[in-house]
Formats: C-alpha cells, structure tokens, sequence
C-alpha cells in the first residue's frame, strides 16, 4: 500500500477537524448579527479561535491533499450555508497554497506549518467576496432580511473595495499568531497527553 495516498484514517481526519472549523465560523458567524464591525472582525477572530484545533491536526496531516480536502469541504459547506460560489476559487487556492507550504516542511517544520495556517487562514476573507463585488444586490438582500439600514451601511463601510485587502493581510497575520498560540497549546496539553 502507498503510504503517500489519503486512506480512510486521514479522510476521517478531515472530517472531523473540517466540522470543528464549522464550528467555530457558525459561532463567529451568529455573532456578527451583533454589530456589522464583528463581520469585519472575522478576519481575527477565525483564525484564533480555530487556531488550536488547526495545529492538531497539523499533527495528523503527512500526505499531500488533507489540507487542500479540508479547504474543499469549508467551500461546500460556505456555498450550502449562503455564501455562494464566489469564494470557493479563493478558499481552494488557499487551501493548495498551504498544503504545498506545508508539504515543503515535510509537514513537520514548525516555521512552514505556521506560515501554512497563516494562508490557510485567508480562507475566512473569501466570504466578503460577495460583499464587494456584488455589492448593489447583496444590499437589497439584506435590506429584505430585515437588517437595519444602521447595520447595512455598517457593513459596506467596514468591508468594500478599500478595505479588502487588508483585510485579507490581517486573516494571515491572525493566522500566524493564532498557530504560533496553537502549536504551544498542542505541545502543552496534547503532546502531554499522547494526543498529538
């Protein structure tokens, strides 16, 4: 058996961190009905809350292709839950990117694994695609959802066409404070305890 092809136990692996990453962007999701600066805010919030169970399975990831499945599966799981098809180039682009940082490593250098979660990071940016470049109908959307015209126009004046890409800048700086936090967590308690 080719010890470099994806096989059950790795596939299973996805699987379960994917629906824990589900987790923490539904939770961070619910709470940008809040105030539209949260929305904004996603870009730091994501990557550190889901930064802990990132670097676990960091630790499970030895074959080319797990990163880039778990970048499939959020991008499905973003179309299903409302975002749409905009973002998915970018998420699965990001999702190749840092699997092939990650492989370059070996998978076990701390440095690339933790740039690698930085451009994984980036994946939470492609939600504000839609924002952006469908602005005009994503207003009307949201006007007829019963979103206050407060919270709309919050919303275009943290994430447009100006903002964008810093904000895409911040998903990958949070992503990289959020794995160097991470990986000490998964060295502390995990390790310790044979999980990782």
């Amino acid at each position: 058996m080719d010890s470099k092809k994806l096989n059950v136990k790795d596939f299973i692996n996805v699987g379960i961190f994917a629906a824990l990453i589900f987790v923490v962007e539904f939770a961070a999701g619910m709470s940008g009905f809040i105030h539209p600066f949260i929305v904004a805010a996603y870009v730091a919030i994501i990557p550190l809350l889901s930064a802990i169970p990132m670097m676990l399975f960091y630790t499970k990831v030895e074959k080319f292709g797990m990163i880039t499945m778990m970048a499939t599966l959020l991008a499905i799981i973003m179309y299903f839950t409302g975002m749409g098809w905009m973002g998915a180039p970018m998420i699965l682009a990001v999702g190749v990117i840092s699997d092939l940082i990650a492989k370059s490593g070996n998978y076990k250098n701390s440095k690339k694994t933790i740039i690698s979660f930085g451009v994984f990071s980036m994946w939470c940016s492609a939600n504000f695609l839609p924002v952006v470049f469908t602005a005009d109908s994503y207003r009307e959307n949201l006007q007829s959802g019963n979103f206050s015209s407060e919270y709309v126009d919050g919303l275009f004046t943290y994430i447009n066409t100006t903002t964008l890409i810093p904000l895409i800048v911040l998903s990958f700086i949070f992503g990289v404070i959020g794995a160097i936090i991470g990986k000490k967590v998964v060295k502390k308690h995990f390790e310790k305890a044979g999980i990782a």
